[in-house]
């Protein structure tokens, strides 16, 4: 078995065994704040990310961990695994659909395995690199050509106020010109969907790597073009782009060029 492969086996297993422990949803929640009092981590967070680390670690010692709640590590064996716990906290808190488990695996240049599993929809999307992108095993296709007057196309929104300001005037030019916007509450999720067909595209500004690690290639083992650019202020959240190829250059020229 190829390293991809076997790293994709590895982050599968793992990625159902954080979604096991987290459909055992607690009776109270304790909510641990972090940039701001709408972005916090419950205790479900850190329980899935110490699980999903020890499994890792536990198979591969000398890797490097990013991960949202904090367990990161340097890299020893030149694979790093980008590690979002729970993406879509807030459904996961409000007990909506969607939210997700994300587990990626990189080496020095790029994403090389990565699994998002949704519990909740029962959907477990995956890809290796140059291996095609599946959704519960079964191959997936980005939906291509797609003109943007009949995108659906999926957003998220910063936890950020005056960011919300920015993607606020963004929707506003945009929503005239696609045929719909949706906003599910999971950007990995969302980033799948784009993959598997089930939207034309999506953007959105203030993200982090592990929102989009195993997502990104997921959509691009599809077809899907993924774009990522880093934010001016130095910071390490950027903005995505994610759509067939022909839809991503008008609707990039549409948000960028504004």
């Amino acid at each position: 078995m190829s390293l991809n492969l076997e790293l994709l086996a590895l982050a599968e297993k793992v990625a159902l065994s954080a979604g096991e422990l987290l459909l055992d949803r607690p009776n109270k929640f304790e909510l641990d704040e972090k940039s701001g009092a709408l972005d916090f981590a419950t205790q479900k967070d850190h329980q899935s990310e110490a699980l999903i680390v020890s499994q890792i670690l536990n198979q591969r010692p000398l890797d490097g961990l990013i991960g949202e709640e904090g367990a990161n590590k340097e890299s020893e064996s030149g694979i790093t695994w980008v590690i979002d716990p729970i993406d879509g906290t807030v459904n996961y808190l409000y007990d909506l659909p969607g939210w997700c488990i994300s587990i990626a695996a990189k080496n020095k240049e790029e994403f090389i395995a990565g699994v998002v599993y949704s519990p909740t929809t029962n959907s477990l999307w995956k890809a290796s690199k140059s291996n095609g992108a599946f959704l519960n095993n079964l191959p997936i296709k980005c939906n291509n050509p797609v003109s943007l007057d009949r995108a659906l196309v999926g957003t998220g929104f910063a936890y950020d106020i005056n960011n919300r300001k920015v993607q606020a005037k963004i929707i506003e030019e945009l929503l005239p010109k696609v045929r719909d916007l949706r906003r599910l509450g999971a950007c990995a999720v969302d980033i799948c969907h784009v993959g598997s067909g089930s939207l034309d595209a999506y953007f959105e500004e203030g993200v982090n790597e592990w929102d989009y690690a195993a997502a990104s290639l997921i959509a691009q083992e599809a077809g899907a073009t993924f774009s990522v650019t880093k934010a001016r202020d130095g910071s390490s959240r950027s903005s995505v782009i994610v759509a067939g190829p022909f839809l991503h250059a008008a609707l990039s020229a549409q948000i960028q060029g504004r």
